[in-house]
């Protein structure tokens, strides 16, 4: 009877907490989707998941969340556009804003809340909605925010004063509503990581964070507000399910997801978080080895975790305290134990940015170091190990582990570096570097295969150098240079052939670009056992799959026409002048054409690709009206109305059209996707001296009355086959 009474009386004085979730979301049942947002992570049980958008099938996260940070609150937006009229005015945005504030305000739903937004059309929109808001402008605004209730910001550029006196103001009891964004960060502050973003810098302690990647919308605005979220948001009790194995097995993708990105973030010393995510690793350290045959799925929250983790504190670990991981075994690779490591001068010319290869490999967890002259110290180059820097941690299964590369800056003349994965040694040089020549010594790492055109004797690669030990090789010249596993150059007899022909290819793609056949640096291409996205993929490097590798290195297999290895190329050669919405996938297939109409030998009537000849599927797109949006969303239905041009009027008019946009000042650039689109028309049509606007109508690409009228001049010009099927469709 005692017992029920004190029961009683508890209940009496501790009633059940208010739904926060239900207040901030009253009235709201969709939020829009200003530009990309990113996901935000939760890691505590003092915040909450407020909506939230899709990873992938099977994963969610927090695009908007909200907790304590002492005895204040706040809201975050994965976004820094949501703090914006132009947002709050689509969708229910502007009403979860308005709740937002009031709910940090921890005042009544009727109480005056004085509002400061450094965001001025927010002020407006929010004093529109009868809250007492102002704008807070200049670069010392945080140190008004005490005569405020809540105050609304983004991530912005908060230097450490600023960020320490918005802790302080929640902390004391008032209110913050703040956006921000991982991905656009990381974009914008190249070699920093998310532990230095401005916005986590100001939640940490309250356990949210602005974490990598993008979400997808759930609705097509934006994102819908759900009954019920996923308890597997919250990273903490994602690690509590997965510890105690009470994880449900519909939910495992989601936890895995969750608990993984946890690691990436800094973890405070005293943190329940911390010491469940250390006995979770400890309890299976180095058990976790994915391949090709046993990938690691999303449900596998438990493996996801563990590695991720023991990926993360190998990339924080000193150097000295690097050991190889199980993994590397599988991917990238090992070297034998009775390799030499042994000490190589490497001479460098700072002139050329970017990756430098040394024709060395650093086993795993084996110290390297690098030894670079005084007047180098200064220059911001770093050592890199490792060409596969692709990061897979977001794929649904991951058949490598999905980070496997090291880089440290040269602040010393002596750089001491070790990567638990191992891999090829670069010297990276920054663009602008002015040094000239520089010799580099390293010691300590293996000999990998490495032949440089003009530079390697063919007699010694055959004699020795294809041999060396390291499991990853370099083709190279001035132009090109081919990343591959060893194995597939065992046996290459040729490489002066094979890249004379690579030279060919890169200079075929300058020449139709209107680009200078010399490079500033070469292009590279590096296979890999799992790339972040897509079959291949354009960038510094191109990256490629394994089954590519003997292709690359074969002049039969490139002369047949190698059409994904030569369409990333194009993609690297693209401008955007004059690739417009729908032709991102469009253009850089002129690269392919081009360089197998000049280059390759393929039977007559071919391109190389089933999308590049034939005329399938036009007959129903002229007859369903030729719509701009169907065009755009086929990129070899588009791709037909371009080879339709180079078929009548050659390659030339396109080169010199490309030359044209190359020259332009700044000022007659195109600046909108209706002006890229104009600017197309008349210059090419210029160029072949046909007025091209009834072709561009036909195939239903839309142009302005002034750009069609300006052609007036010229003779029109339709392919028959064209006006055949326009005629039949009207």
């Amino acid at each position: 009877m005692l017992t029920a009474l004190i029961l009683v009386a508890a209940l009496a004085t501790n009633p059940a907490p208010p739904d926060h979730r239900a207040t901030l979301t009253t009235d709201v049942a969709e939020i829009a989707a200003p530009g990309v947002p990113g996901p935000l992570l939760i890691t505590s049980d003092r915040a909450f998941a407020v909506v939230d958008g899709s990873v992938s099938k099977d994963i969610n996260a927090p695009v908007v969340a909200a907790g304590r940070l002492g005895n204040g609150r706040f809201v975050a937006f994965g976004h820094t556009g949501y703090l914006g009229a132009d947002s709050a005015r689509r969708a229910d945005t502007g009403r979860l804003l308005v709740n937002s504030v009031r709910w940090a305000s921890g005042k009544g739903p009727a109480a005056r809340v004085r509002v400061g937004s450094t965001n001025k059309s927010l002020a407006a929109y929010l004093a529109e909605q009868g809250l007492d808001a102002v704008h807070l402008d200049g670069r010392r605004w945080t140190d008004r925010i005490g005569d405020f209730d809540v105050v609304c910001c983004g991530q912005g550029r908060l230097d450490k004063p600023q960020v320490r006196k918005l802790q302080e103001y929640v902390a004391g009891g008032r209110g913050l509503v703040m956006g921000g964004l991982g991905w656009g960060w990381l974009q914008l502050n190249p070699g920093r990581t998310l532990r230095d973003h401005p916005g986590n810098r100001v939640l940490e302690r309250a356990g949210v964070f602005w974490a990598d990647g993008t979400l997808k919308r759930t609705t097509n605005d934006g994102y819908a507000v759900r009954d019920e979220l996923s308890p597997m948001l919250n990273a903490m009790t994602a690690l509590r399910a997965i510890g105690d194995g009470t994880l449900a097995s519909a939910e495992r993708a989601q936890a895995g997801w969750a608990a993984s990105q946890a690691v990436r973030f800094p973890l405070r010393t005293d943190s329940e978080l911390r010491d469940r995510i250390e006995a979770l690793v400890d309890a299976h350290r180095g058990t976790v080895v994915p391949s090709k045959k046993k990938p690691i799925g999303k449900a596998k929250a438990l493996e996801r975790f563990v590695l991720t983790y023991e990926i993360e504190e190998a990339a924080k670990a000193a150097t000295e305290d690097v050991r190889a991981h199980p993994a590397a075994a599988i991917f990238p690779g090992t070297v034998p134990d009775d390799a030499p490591r042994g000490m190589l001068d490497v001479t460098v010319d700072t002139a050329r940015p970017q990756w430098h290869g040394t024709g060395l490999y650093a086993a795993p967890g084996e110290v390297v170091t690098v030894t670079v002259e005084p007047r180098v110290v200064a220059a911001g180059l770093s050592v890199r190990i490792g060409c596969h820097k692709d990061k897979i941690f977001h794929k649904d299964r991951w058949r490598r582990a999905p980070q496997v590369t090291r880089v440290a800056a040269v602040r010393t003349e002596v750089t001491r570096i070790a990567c638990a994965f191992g891999g090829l040694v670069y010297i990276d040089v920054p663009k602008g570097c002015d040094l000239g020549e520089t010799v580099v010594t390293i010691m300590g790492a293996v000999a990998a295969p490495r032949f440089v055109l003009g530079e390697t004797s063919p007699d010694r690669w055959r004699e020795h150098i294809r041999t060396f030990p390291a499991p990853w090789a370099e083709l190279e010249t001035s132009k090109v240079i081919i990343t591959v596993p060893s194995s597939v150059v065992r046996e290459l007899d040729d490489p002066g052939a094979l890249m004379e022909f690579w030279d060919d290819v890169l200079d075929a793609a300058a020449t139709l670009a209107s680009r200078p056949r010399e490079r500033l640096r070469p292009e590279r291409y590096v296979a890999d056992e799992q790339i972040s996205a897509g079959y291949m993929h354009a960038g510094y490097p191109i990256m490629t799959h394994l089954d590519a590798a003997e292709h690359m290195v074969s002049v039969e297999s490139l002369r047949q026409g190698r059409w994904g290895l030569y369409h990333e190329l194009g993609h690297n050669h693209q401008s955007r002048d004059w690739t417009f919405a729908g032709t991102g996938e469009v253009t850089c297939n002129l690269f392919s054409l081009y360089i197998i109409d000049t280059l390759c030998t393929i039977p007559p009537g071919e391109r190389g690709h089933r999308g590049a000849t034939g005329d399938v599927g036009l007959d129903d797109y002229f007859a369903g009206g030729a719509d701009f949006r169907t065009w755009k969303r086929k990129p070899f239905l588009a791709l037909r109305m371009y080879i339709q041009l180079q078929e009548r009027f050659g390659w030339e008019p396109f080169i010199e059209v490309f030359a044209e946009y190359r020259d332009l000042p700044g000022a007659e650039r195109p600046k909108s996707d209706d002006e890229k689109r104009d600017q197309w028309l008349v210059r090419l049509s210029r160029t072949v001296g046909h007025d091209l606007g009834p072709f561009f109508e036909a195939w239903g690409v839309p142009t302005s009355n002034a750009a069609r009228a300006s052609l007036a001049d010229l003779p029109p010009w339709m392919p028959n086959a064209l006006s055949a099927r326009v005629g039949t469709a009207r």
